[in-house]
């Protein structure tokens, strides 16, 4: 003990920081030269700088952290390490399989430096979902039984006769699941309403009707985000041999319209689709899907964050074998007044004139680990942003006491600031041969005007309000 124990009173002064936050002290062993202590996850925030967060991979859950630990410079000579706010597997057995580990959505908000500490109270975020798909409430609370987490309230609002019916296709039910934990982790204590409509035109409409004209005792969205997409009308398009009809696309776009038009605003996200310039079409020309090319919904395509330095990501274009962010020129509405200034380059289909651009925004694609069926499953894709940026959404509408509402004029106003990360890679959305766009500086048909940062705009609205 006198040669390599703690001393006693570098020992006292351990204690009294623990004091200090609020913490418990469970043993003291000058020999060992530990002082265990136990907490709340928020009194160890509080204590050591660190922000702890549940984390989810193919064969494991844990607790993790990102960045540094930080303790007072009079304690700087004494502590060695602070060990146990990390508890992942750190050993394995020498032989044998292993699985790949992926972010979390609140991981990644952290990343995104999302407002923390008030959560989502009070906000309501829709989700779109067509055709034979649901989830199972088992999973959504197995997903979110987890420290710092709270399950969700969910309503379920029918519509055209659809209904939540998990089980008839995994990959339809995989979207609407992927959907709520993303969402709701992202804004915790904001309640979810799904809307479950048949993916036809009637189907569309309806739905889009009842999120921002909801019948009496019907749930009222502040945020509405939309994972499903059909390539826009175009007389080139034979997806499927279906396509969207001028009628449709009017009736559906004036719906939105009249959102970004309500007291209180409505807020609309949705992806860019998964096919990049392509859109799933087929045909080599480029295509955009719908309804991220309306001019009243904030478009949202995709980026990858192939590493972590910090609490900075890596992040690139998503673009390869899995799949590409939807991005180019529409067919059907053309350049919006504030899309203007940005800088949008000529479609890459001869004689196509301009339009709008997409996306807006970008955002990490995954993969997330969900719970589908009660086994941890992978989810890729530019379905994800949309939800992780209505949790964003929910976030700034609690903290600010008002829905921001439509927010394209806003964001294009604030091009080229610290709200957004440029992803400027010079990768290309071409997709199954398709003409295709580059990533570059400023906006881009790829990641729009980037990642946001999620602190950084809460201050820009704030000061625009």
């Amino acid at each position: 003990v006198d040669n390599y124990g703690a001393g006693q009173s570098d020992i006292d002064k351990v204690v009294e920081f623990a004091h200090l936050h609020g913490l418990i002290v469970e043993s003291v062993s000058l020999p060992r030269r530990y002082v265990i202590l136990s907490g709340s996850a928020a009194q160890m925030n509080g204590a050591f700088g660190v922000d702890l967060g549940h984390f989810e991979s193919a064969d494991s859950s844990y607790r993790g952290r990102e960045g540094h630990i930080y303790i007072p410079n009079r304690l700087a000579d004494i502590i060695d390490g602070v060990f146990g706010l990390d508890n992942r597997q750190m050993a394995r057995r020498a032989a044998g399989g292993g699985g790949a580990s992926y972010l979390t959505p609140p991981h990644v908000a952290q990343l995104y430096n999302f407002p923390s500490g008030q959560g989502a109270s009070g906000q309501t975020i829709g989700l779109l979902q067509f055709g034979r798909c649901g989830y199972q409430l088992v999973d959504i609370q197995q997903y979110f039984n987890a420290p710092g987490f709270t399950v969700p309230s969910l309503t379920d609002v029918s519509i055209n006769g659809a209904s939540n019916a998990p089980g008839i296709d995994s990959n339809a039910d995989a979207e609407v699941t992927a959907d709520i934990d993303v969402a709701g982790s992202v804004a915790q204590g904001a309640a979810i309403a799904v809307y479950f409509s048949t993916w036809d035109e009637q189907g569309w409409v309806q739905a889009v009707s009842a999120a921002v004209h909801p019948e009496p005792g019907q749930p009222k969205p502040s945020v509405l985000s939309i994972s499903w997409v059909w390539p826009e009308l175009s007389a080139a398009n034979s997806a499927g041999g279906v396509q969207w009809t001028s009628a449709a696309i009017k009736a559906v776009s004036e719906i939105f319209q009249e959102a970004a038009a309500l007291t209180e605003g409505l807020t609309i996200l949705a992806s860019s689709g998964d096919w990049g310039s392509d859109c799933g079409v087929g045909n080599t020309s480029a295509h955009v899907c719908y309804p991220a090319s309306d001019p009243w919904v904030t478009a949202c395509g995709g980026t990858t964050i192939p590493s972590v330095t910090g609490l900075l990501p890596i992040e690139q274009t998503w673009s390869g074998g899995q799949g590409a962010t939807g991005g180019g020129i529409s067919n059907v509405f053309p350049v919006p007044p504030w899309q203007a200034i940005a800088g949008l380059p000529a479609s890459v289909n001869p004689d196509q004139p301009p339009g709008r651009g997409i996306p807006d925004i970008a955002g990490y694609v995954g993969p997330y680990s969900i719970l589908l069926g009660g086994t941890y499953t992978p989810v890729l894709g530019t379905s994800v942003p949309a939800p992780f940026y209505a949790g964003l959404v929910s976030l700034l509408n609690a903290s600010m006491n008002r829905h921001v509402g439509y927010l394209n004029p806003l964001l294009y106003k604030m091009a080229g600031s610290d709200v957004f990360r440029d992803i400027n890679d010079g990768i290309n959305n071409s997709f199954h041969g398709s003409l295709g766009y580059t990533s570059g500086p400023g906006w881009d048909a790829c990641t729009g005007l980037g990642s946001v940062d999620g602190r950084s705009l809460l201050n820009a609205l704030k000061s625009n309000f």
